[in-house]
């Protein structure tokens, strides 16, 4: 029975972590992520729901996941396909974005991009992080030299938006539950911070994000869960950290979201 293998390893780089995977059979469910994800396709091909559409990307392709994001992805023939990822924090892009003269909020407005250098460029990149062995002044300049020209080719910029939910927006509701992930979370008090009745924040959410609280914070605690186990906190730890009081459970629901166990992060 062929199974799905996914590597999960971090670069010497704060910002940038890498997963090496091939998914036969794994399908992710609708979330979103904290960092950018761009997947480089190396074999057969992805399905994927993003903006309200479904798309393939295959060999040679450059799918593009801007944070807070809703999509999915699954295989889309029996042999699966291979994708090697980079996530990447937004500070640091936005940074790299900034330093090459982009003032505002850069954006990308191609999701799949088809671009054959730069894709050899970031396949070399991706193996030469992975590398523990490459010298790390090496790891710490190629990111900046390569993400540039896919910042200068393939990026453009818009006026920063924030999505309203009553008195408050998405950003200030997520940054209120990064302070209390291992606190239980009521409707009702999420409804009370933004000024709303709870059937309002509900439906308002579920507008903006297209999921329910429950299932954005749940994908939340899970994000900031792998951010903590590549820092190298031990399961338990963490557990706990985002508000898993079940270890079981939250091993359950991590292999769910992720494909892996929480002890397969590197």
């Amino acid at each position: 029975m062929n199974k799905d293998t996914v590597n999960h390893q971090t670069t010497g780089i704060e910002d940038i972590s890498l997963i090496d995977a091939h998914y036969r059979q794994f399908a992710f469910k609708r979330h979103y992520h904290l960092d950018y994800h761009m997947g480089l396709i190396t074999e057969g091909q992805q399905e994927y729901y993003f903006n309200g559409t479904r798309y393939r990307a295959g060999k040679g392709e450059l799918v593009i996941m801007p944070p807070d994001e809703i999509h999915d992805g699954q295989p889309q023939q029996d042999s699966g396909y291979k994708v090697k990822v980079f996530s990447i924090t937004p500070d640091w892009l936005h940074k790299q974005a900034d330093e090459l003269g982009a003032k505002g909020q850069v954006y990308f407005p191609l999701h799949k991009v088809a671009d054959n250098q730069l894709f050899f460029d970031l396949s070399q990149l991706h193996c030469k992080l992975g590398n523990p062995l490459f010298p790390q002044l090496a790891k710490d300049c190629m990111p900046i030299e390569y993400f540039s020209k896919l910042l200068t080719r393939h990026s453009q910029l818009r006026p920063k938006q924030a999505v309203p939910l009553g008195s408050k927006d998405l950003n200030q509701l997520r940054d209120y539950l990064m302070a209390n992930l291992d606190q239980k979370i009521s409707l009702e008090s999420l409804a009370a911070l933004c000024d709303l009745s709870p059937s309002q924040l509900l439906r308002q959410f579920k507008k903006a994000t297209g999921m329910t609280p429950y299932a954005w914070l749940a994908r939340l605690r899970l994000e900031h869960a792998m951010a903590l186990l590549k820092a190298g906190y031990s399961s338990t730890e963490v557990a706990y950290r985002v508000g898993f009081y079940d270890q079981a459970h939250f091993v359950r629901s991590f292999r769910q979201a992720f494909g892996v166990a929480p002890s397969a992060v590197k």
